[in-house]
């Protein structure tokens, strides 16, 4: 069994869960509460000052409250989900979550000024990226102290000040009057990341809410969020693929679409509209050993399927449209754990390990054609993919002494493997934190533990224990930006999610019922 007896889970966020099993739990370095940024400016911002530098209008709303001697900002009030956008261009310095408030992001503008949002709903932009004015960087929301969803924005005209400029004289002087509706401006279309899969797997629906798939021996099981970052709703039976490996990605319409093959058959079904109900499961094609699907810049869906003499790919012919035939990949490990992954182009990358060799394969163009399968290491148990914040990407694989890793030091070029310790024979997962740190979660038959980046693009720090032995294990986001743990067991699904930025809830079932048992 995975950790403790099943106990009913109390979504509350509370300082002392921590307490509650102080030998459980270690956690990366608390994030502290924003303070004034201490980002120099560049040399040429003085130079670079200008009123006539046109600004964008930052949400649309009421103003709720203006800047005062006790107020460090302005607040726009509307509805949650607002879009947010940056008010100029410029280069996000933070990305992450505060005590108090909430998901917040700053960026630093040619001129020297610092713009920053909190307490919003969902973030769209990461540390380094570069933004134009008027991009969509979030959704407005009410997380941290907040009696309602609001946009909280403050402007920085010093970094050596204690306190901001008042940002409706700022944003009046380049052009934006408060209250302003946001222009039409064209946005770029974000990179989707490939979702973990394996027995158990998880991905947000377009509304934020989570959705969760587990297989069982008697089919697969489906539980959602009843609310974006919420309450979980009972299990549900769906039939399909007894025993089956899972794998899910969004089309570009935002209807999820689920993969699910055992080695007698493989089958899909797929949301009916974004957030809506599902089809019933139709043929995908035979048996095999393992899936990972992706999504192509254009949108279209990519599924690599592993059998006795290799993998095969088949994808979507049209963004959310038709599938194309099965077609062979060139090799590849027979019999082998699949996940992908996207390089910071855009173009996706396969992994496949067995327990003799580790190989894998990449887009030689975006939406292109693949590259022959290169040799990536010897065999092993599992392995999970991540991205830096940087985008470069990292790949974790574990074995019998251990956990290894391997990181991209260029565009083309890669480290060795370097050991990480860890349980040995483990089932691995990775999911990155708010602040986009990457963290490693590996499970075997006795312990789970896990393991973190203690900085952005940085090293790791010590395993540390995270709960009992299970089956299988992966990790996701809430909307808000809290990971979320599904570990399986003989018994059922347990979970386990982040109450804060550092702070984990205790392991418990999903909606305190079972769900189904996984060997």
């Amino acid at each position: 069994m995975l950790l403790a007896p099943p106990r009913r889970a109390l979504r509350v966020l509370l300082a002392a869960t921590a307490a509650l099993a102080p030998g459980l739990l270690v956690a990366p370095p608390a994030t502290a509460q924003p303070a004034p940024p201490a980002t120099a400016q560049p040399a040429t911002a003085q130079a670079a000052r200008s009123a006539d530098r046109t600004a964008a209008c930052p949400a649309e709303g009421e103003v709720t409250q203006r800047y005062h001697s006790g107020h460090n900002g302005v607040d726009i009030g509307n509805a949650i989900g607002t879009p947010i956008h940056a008010i100029g261009d410029g280069e996000v310095t933070h990305s992450g979550y505060a005590d108090g408030y909430g998901q917040w992001i700053r960026i630093l503008h040619p001129d020297g000024r610092i713009s920053e949002y909190g307490h919003m709903y969902q973030r769209f932009v990461s540390v380094g990226e570069h933004v134009t004015a008027g991009r969509r960087i979030a959704l407005m929301g009410q997380e941290g102290n907040s009696t309602g969803p609001h946009l909280h924005l403050r402007i920085w005209g010093d970094s050596s000040t204690s306190y901001g400029i008042d940002p409706e004289v700022y944003l009046a002087e380049h052009g934006v009057t408060l209250p302003c509706v946001p222009g039409d401006v064209p946005q770029p279309r974000p990179l989707v990341y490939p979702a973990e899969s394996g027995r158990v797997v998880s991905a947000r629906s377009a509304d934020g809410r989570l959705e969760v798939f587990a297989a069982g021996a008697d089919g697969v099981h489906h539980a959602w969020q009843l609310a974006s970052n919420g309450e979980w709703s009972a299990w549900e039976s769906l039939a399909g693929p007894g025993g089956a490996e899972l794998a899910i990605a969004p089309n570009a319409d935002g209807r999820l679409e689920l993969f699910a093959i055992n080695g007698n058959t493989f089958q899909h079904r797929y949301q009916l509209a974004p957030s809506g109900g599902w089809s019933g499961w139709e043929s995908f094609g035979g048996g095999g050993r393992d899936i990972a699907a992706g999504v192509n810049g254009d949108g279209r869906i990519e599924v690599f399927a592993s059998g006795p003499v290799g993998l095969f790919h088949r994808y979507q012919t049209a963004p959310s449209a038709g599938w194309s035939g099965w077609e062979p990949t060139g090799g590849g490990p027979a019999d082998a754990r699949v996940e992908m992954e996207k390089a910071p182009d855009g173009r996706l990358e396969v992994f496949a390990l067995n327990g003799n060799t580790f190989q894998h394969q990449y887009q030689t163009a975006v939406d292109g054609g693949w590259s022959a399968w290169e040799e990536f290491g010897g065999g092993g148990r599992d392995l999970t993919v991540d991205h830096n914040q940087d985008g470069r990407i990292e790949v974790f694989a574990s074995g019998p002494v251990g956990v290894f890793h391997k990181y991209q030091t260029g565009p083309a070029a890669w480290s060795g493997w370097e050991p990480t310790g860890g349980p040995a024979d483990a089932q691995l997962t990775s999911e990155r934190t708010s602040d986009g740190r990457v963290e490693v979660f590996a499970l075997n038959g006795t312990v789970a533990r896990h393991l973190w980046q203690t900085g952005v693009n940085a090293p790791y720090g010590q395993w540390a224990d995270f709960g009992g032995g299970g089956t299988e294990v992966t990790a996701t986001s809430n909307a808000d930006g809290r990971i979320e743990v599904f570990g399986t067991s003989h018994a059922g699904i347990y979970h386990k999610w982040q109450t804060g930025p550092t702070t984990w809830s205790e392991w418990a079932w999903v909606n305190a019922t079972a769900g189904p048992a996984i060997d």
